[in-house]
């Protein structure tokens, strides 16, 4: 009897190209197609929609968690428009080089568009177009490449996260809601911001150092 391969062996092998579609240079896989593709090769598999967290500084981020031959495995992402800006209840607007940007009140369309976002990107984290993400065009052990198919591209789907830069909104938003929340302690203020935001070390030491301020 053939050997069955560890779950992320067989799912990252998987070629997905022909199930995604671009959107302004960006790429996105068919959260209904990676869920079929899923079942099929793992009939096993669950998925959980968890809580749709809110907070006034940072905005809606969605959770789910997936459940493959007893692993499981969580995954999360910030509501966002169309320019990575995170959706909140009311509309905003911020500064740009452009002039002044409005951001639309996010709806129950833009958060359940992104929970099934947050599922295909749970999924990759089992190997289902995990090199998507990484940038890459096959995955491991393809030789034959499309010829219109460009080498890098940008994944909104991989992590949603933007630098984190002092002077900017952005940093803000981080100082107001640490400042708010300073009794929740490092460890779950850090892991509230490095889900949205790439955080440098000399900024980590910033915000440790705000929290511990008295």
């Amino acid at each position: 009897m053939e050997k069955k391969l560890p779950v992320f062996e067989r799912l990252s092998a998987i070629n997905v190209n022909e199930h995604v579609e671009k959107k302004s240079n960006l790429t996105y896989l068919s959260w209904a197609w990676a869920w079929s593709k899923t079942k099929t090769e793992c009939p096993d598999a669950t998925y959980k929609i968890l809580e749709t967290e809110y907070d006034e500084a940072l905005g809606f981020m969605c959770h789910t968690n997936v459940t493959i031959e007893g692993e499981t495995l969580e995954m999360w992402l910030p509501v966002m428009d169309g320019a990575n800006k995170s959706m909140k209840k009311t509309a905003y607007s911020y500064s740009s080089r452009y002039g002044d940007k409005q951001v639309d009140s996010a709806t129950t369309f833009d958060i359940n568009k992104t929970i099934m976002r947050c599922l295909v990107k749970n999924l990759a984290m089992f190997g289902l177009g995990i090199y998507i993400y990484a940038g890459e065009d096959l995955p491991e052990g393809e030789t034959h490449y499309k010829a219109e198919a460009p080498k890098k591209t940008a994944v909104a789907t991989a992590d949603g996260l933007t630098d984190l830069k002092k002077g900017t909104d952005n940093w803000d938003a981080v100082i107001k809601y640490v400042t708010a929340n300073k009794s929740l302690g490092i460890e779950k203020i850090g892991a509230q911001i490095t889900r949205k935001y790439k955080v440098s070390p000399t900024l980590k030491k910033e915000i440790a150092n705000l929290i511990t301020a008295s």
